[in-house]
């Protein structure tokens, strides 16, 4: 749960195998809102591949998801089960290996340290043990990994990462939470709401509103999610997919439609397309356009007509 390597923006890069065709690491490139900071993801499954000895100037944060690793920090070993969270501090030297003959898979972030200061006060947050239980935080972590790897979209991956980050420091590191209540929730949600709905196709970073409103980005998370119950890029999913209906029932194609409305692609608008409507953008458009006019039947030849 160790490794980087170069990694290409929106794009998925596979390593060739060395020792079996279980050896593999997938790098994705997302970045954190409209000309946001890069943050890489890795999808890794190895059997026999072992780390050497090295350090990152990031957070690394995995979530064990099958077999174990067993890696070496602090001067001494953690040994990774599926669902554990293992969070190691940039600069300090670790290795990684397998465990077991089954080998070893995970997803892991490599995350900036200013990324682990929001949603809490003070310094550089402190995890005094590097192996966490945490079964909610860890499927929320492995989901928004394996869903942004996919589609590494700017606005979901800055409403998703920084606030799960943020719950990862307030519950197990030292640093003292800051305060969750936020006032004014319903004003801030609804000047985030403008400003999303105004810019469908290039929508500006959550960080950039956070700032015009004099908020720190998790404030801005905290208000809007007290608001509406939805992160933002959820809430603007779903208005793109109801704007997605008006064009669909003019007549248009959903590989037309997906751009119009700012989605990244055809898959992307189906994606959520069904999330919110049970059914696909072509289904959707079959079912709600009137039927093409028929051309006459042909007259009857006057040897056929019953009326003659």
């Amino acid at each position: 749960m160790t490794g980087r390597g170069e990694a290409t923006t929106g794009t998925v890069r596979r390593r060739p195998s060395r020792h079996s065709a279980k050896e593999e690491a997938l790098w994705t490139r997302t970045v954190l809102g409209r000309d946001g900071r890069p943050l890489d993801l890795l999808t890794a499954r190895f059997d026999q591949h072992r780390y050497a000895p090295h350090t990152h100037d990031e957070f690394t944060i995995g979530v064990s998801v099958g077999g174990s690793e067993l890696i070496g920090y602090r001067g001494g070993h953690i040994r990774t089960g599926p669902g554990s969270i293992v969070v190691l501090a940039p600069g300090e030297m670790h290795t990684g290996g397998p465990a077991a003959c089954d080998g070893y898979a995970y997803r892991a972030l490599y995350a900036e340290p200013s990324l682990l200061r929001e949603g809490a006060v003070g310094g550089l947050p402190h995890f005094r043990e590097p192996l966490l239980d945490d079964p909610g935080l860890a499927a929320a972590l492995r989901a928004a990994h394996t869903e942004l790897s996919v589609c590494p979209d700017p606005l979901e991956a800055e409403s998703r990462l920084p606030w799960l980050l943020a719950a990862l420091t307030r519950r197990h590191s030292t640093a003292r939470p800051d305060r969750d209540e936020v006032p004014g929730a319903a004003r801030i949600a609804d000047a985030v709401r403008d400003r999303l709905a105004g810019e469908l196709q290039d929508p500006p970073s959550l960080a950039s509103l956070a700032t015009d409103l004099g908020l720190s980005r998790y404030q801005l998370l905290r208000a809007f999610r007290t608001a509406t119950g939805i992160p933002p890029y959820a809430w603007l999913a779903q208005h793109r997919v109801n704007r997605a209906r008006r064009l669909l029932e003019s007549g248009l194609r959903p590989a037309e439609v997906a751009g119009l409305v700012g989605f990244a692609d055809q898959a992307h608008l189906t994606r959520w397309f069904r999330r919110v409507l049970g059914v696909t953008p072509a289904a959707y458009r079959a079912s709600v356009l009137p039927f093409p006019p028929q051309p006459p039947p042909p007259p009857l030849s006057p040897s056929l007509d019953p009326f003659r």
